[in-house]
């Protein structure tokens, strides 16, 4: 396997900015799917990153840019990867206060207050949770990608509860796997409206886009969506709702506002999915 940096400026990490962007070259050997030998040989970038690069198209085999992360590379061929300049100046750090329960070299545990948002978006260019974790550490912007430094996973504006963000590339690698594998375990608190049709169950149903609202989510045919498993339990009781606690096994977009909502007990207060099944 061969490898070359072009042009003769080294490689210092995810935050460095540069004047022009960087290109990569590399030799393959045996037969793997491009994604893995991107990770296995641009170790200080995440997953992520490699594949925004790869949809992009700025990684090519061959001269020819390659469009999808699962590609087979054959012995010999030739793989350019072009390194966009960090920019610093899409998301600003906003001095907004943190709630920080653990943090340490590799990760950092906030508790999310409802009501704001994690990270910038259409209608949130700034005020989110990830503006304040770069006041915090500056030292995150870039990893993970520009448009969500150091986030794993995501909280809805109006949940609140505990979030992980990694550090550095390693350690979103790491969690990004223990996310995807279902190695974390996550547990919500819920108010829903009425009762559920059993004490404890288990939801199975794909959800995707609402075709009636494309803002919205909604439990879809097979094919449509992507299957979607809530387990839930009773925790309390109350006249006219009751308190479940969750357990999400996937990680769908409003999962858990769409199966309670598909159970006729949404969530209560929920402006988007309550009083009606998503449909």
């Amino acid at each position: 396997m061969m490898v070359k940096h072009l042009p003769l400026r080294p490689m210092q990490g995810i935050t460095e900015v540069n004047e022009h962007p960087r290109v990569v070259e590399f030799r393959s050997g045996d037969e793997q799917r491009l994604d893995k030998f991107l990770v296995g040989h641009l170790p200080e970038f995440s997953r992520s990153r490699l594949q925004s690069l790869i949809r992009e198209g700025l990684v090519t085999i061959d001269g020819e840019p390659a469009r999808k992360s699962g590609v087979m590379l054959e012995s010999g061929q030739t793989i350019h990867v072009t390194i966009p300049e960090t920019k610093t100046d899409i998301i600003q750090p906003e001095q907004i206060p943190l709630d920080v329960i653990f943090e340490n070299t590799d990760v950092l545990v906030i508790n999310k207050p409802a009501g704001i948002v994690v990270h910038p978006a259409a209608g949130h260019a700034g005020g989110t949770l990830v503006n304040a974790v770069l006041a915090h550490a500056p030292d995150l912007e870039g990893i993970g990608g520009e448009q969500r430094p150091g986030v794993v996973h995501r909280l809805d504006k109006d949940t609140s509860g505990l979030l992980v963000i990694a550090k550095n590339d390693a350690s979103h690698r790491w969690l990004v796997e223990q996310f995807k594998s279902r190695n974390v375990e996550k547990i919500y608190l819920a108010l829903v409206d009425g009762k559920p049709p059993t004490p404890s169950g288990r939801v199975e149903a794909p959800i995707g886009r609402s075709p009636a609202n494309r803002q919205m989510m909604a439990i879809v045919p097979e094919g449509k969506g992507r299957m979607a498993v809530t387990e839930y339990h009773t925790a309390e009781k109350f006249p006219e709702h009751t308190l479940l606690e969750v357990h999400p096994i996937t990680g769908r977009t409003h999962q858990i506002r769409v199966h309670m909502a598909f159970l006729d007990c949404p969530v209560a207060a929920d402006t988007v999915y309550g009083h009606r099944k998503p449909t």
